[in-house]
C-alpha cells in the first residue's frame, strides 16, 4: 500500500462529544462583594491593624455558578501577611449551611498589603478548596473515546479462559459484535478565588478539575477571570453590619507571636 504523505499514517483523533461549558468568568452578588470589604473593616476596626481573613464564597444548589453570600467561618490563624486553611474547616462550615446553600469557591483579604496578587500560600489553598467543592459544582462535560490497545471482544458464553488472557482490555458481549468504540463520561468541576485589599482592590481566578469517569485521567487548571457584579436586590444593613462585627470578634484570630515552626512552614 503507498500513501500520498505521512499524514495518512497518523491515528485519527479519538471521538469528543461535548455537552457544556464550565463558568468562564465569575458573577457575584454586589451585596456579596460589599460584605467581605465590611468584615476587612471590622477586622481593621476590632483588632486596631488589618489582618488577612479568609471566607467562603455561597450559591444556591439550584445556580452554583452565582455568588450570592459570602461566609466566616473560624479562622485558626489570622496574621498581618498570612491566614491558614484547613480541610476540616470547610467541612464544619459547610456542615452548618442549609441544605439549599453550597460552597462554590473561597475569598479572603490580603489586608493593607500592597501585594494585589495571589501568593504561593493561597495557591496550595485554592486546591484545598476545589478538593473540596468539585463534588458539589460537578457537571457533564463530554463523552470522550478511549482509544484502548489490543481491545478484545469476546462473546457470552463463547470463549474459554485463556481467551481472558489476550488483549489489554476484554468487552464481553451478549452476541458477536466486530467493532466497538468506549466512550467515557469526563466531568469538570470549578472552584472561584477571589482575593482583595483594604483599599477596595480585587484580584480573581478560576479553578478547574476534569476527571474521566474511567481512565481516571485528572486535568486541574485555572485562568485569571473578569468578575461581573449583578444586583439581587439585597443589600447590607445594618443588623448585617452589628451581626458581622461580632462574628468579627468570635471567629478571627490574630496572632502576633506566630510558633516558630510555623513561620519556617511560611
Amino acid at each position: 500500500m503507498r500513501f500520498k504523505d505521512l499524514s495518512q499514517l497518523k491515528r485519527p483523533e479519538p471521538l469528543n462529544i461535548s455537552f457544556g461549558n464550565l463558568p468562564q468568568h465569575i458573577l457575584m452578588a454586589a451585596y456579596a462583594k460589599d460584605k467581605a470589604f465590611k468584615i476587612s473593616e471590622h477586622v481593621a476596626s476590632n483588632f486596631e491593624e488589618s489582618f488577612e481573613w479568609y471566607g467562603f464564597t455561597l450559591a444556591s444548589t439550584d445556580h452554583p455558578e452565582l455568588i450570592v453570600d459570602i461566609g466566616l467561618p473560624k479562622n485558626d490563624l489570622n496574621l498581618p501577611d498570612y491566614t491558614s486553611l484547613g480541610s476540616i474547616r470547610i467541612a464544619e462550615f459547610h456542615e452548618s449551611l442549609p441544605e439549599d446553600v453550597m460552597i462554590n469557591g473561597w475569598i479572603h483579604s490580603h489586608g493593607a498589603l500592597n501585594y494585589r496578587h495571589f501568593s504561593d500560600t493561597d495557591d496550595k489553598n485554592h486546591l484545598t478548596v476545589l478538593d473540596f467543592v468539585a463534588a458539589r459544582t460537578r457537571k457533564s462535560l463530554s463523552k470522550k473515546e478511549i482509544a484502548i490497545q489490543d481491545l478484545v471482544l469476546l462473546e457470552k458464553n463463547r470463549f474459554v479462559e485463556k481467551d481472558l488472557a489476550k488483549g489489554s482490555v476484554s468487552i464481553i458481549t451478549d452476541g458477536p459484535i466486530a467493532e466497538a468504540k468506549i466512550m467515557e463520561t469526563v466531568y469538570g468541576s470549578f472552584c472561584y478565588s477571589i482575593v482583595i485589599g483594604d483599599e477596595g482592590w480585587h484580584e480573581q481566578k478560576i479553578h478547574y478539575q476534569e476527571r474521566g469517569v474511567l481512565s481516571g485521567h485528572t486535568a486541574l487548571s485555572s485562568k485569571a477571570a473578569q468578575i461581573e457584579f449583578v444586583d439581587t436586590g439585597r443589600s447590607v444593613t445594618q443588623v448585617d453590619i452589628s451581626t458581622l462585627q461580632d462574628e468579627v470578634q468570635k471567629k478571627i484570630k490574630p496572632h502576633t507571636d506566630p510558633p516558630p515552626e510555623l513561620i519556617e512552614r511560611m
